[in-house]
């Protein structure tokens, strides 16, 4: 039988707070890269928001500083893509950066969609740096009103 040493030999105390913040930090991420994301999504891609309405879904995405010219939508099965690109803003080259938190590049996130979602009848609009995506309901799975006789 084999015994397995768990811990090195030397204690450094250093070493395990280093370890402990780390592990705080883990615990206390507020960066929700683990959340569903698609397959080919990126961390610095764009959230999206999904609501359920009585008759369609409607996807927001916030695209602050992305051209219209520079989102592509599409669809293929019941998978929604957004793909695009954010242009890095122009600066004064003299001018020194104090603090950037603005991200460029291109992106993609990927939604799957309900089975529900009527494909062909989904629109999308971009209004003031926010892309508004509608995706109706199918007709035979929208909710109805049966009104009952009395006799």
């Amino acid at each position: 039988m084999n015994l397995i040493r768990w811990k090195t030999p030397g204690f450094d105390p250093a070493q395990e707070l280093e370890r402990i913040q780390q592990e705080i930090n883990r615990l206390f991420d507020l960066d929700y890269t683990d959340r569903s994301m698609g397959l080919f999504d990126r961390a610095t891609s764009p959230a999206i928001d999904v609501v359920e309405e009585e008759d369609h879904f409607t996807a927001m995405c916030d695209l602050p500083g992305v051209d219209q010219k520079d989102v592509d939508v599409s669809i293929a099965g019941n998978v929604l893509t957004i793909k695009g690109e954010k242009k890095m803003s122009t600066r004064s080259e003299k001018a020194k950066v104090f603090r950037k938190e603005e991200w460029a590049g291109s992106f993609q996130r990927t939604l799957s969609l309900p089975r529900s979602v009527d494909p062909d009848k989904i629109q999308a609009e971009m209004t003031d740096g926010v892309l508004r995506i509608q995706l109706p309901k199918r007709e035979e799975v929208k909710p109805r009103q049966i009104s009952v006789n009395v006799s």
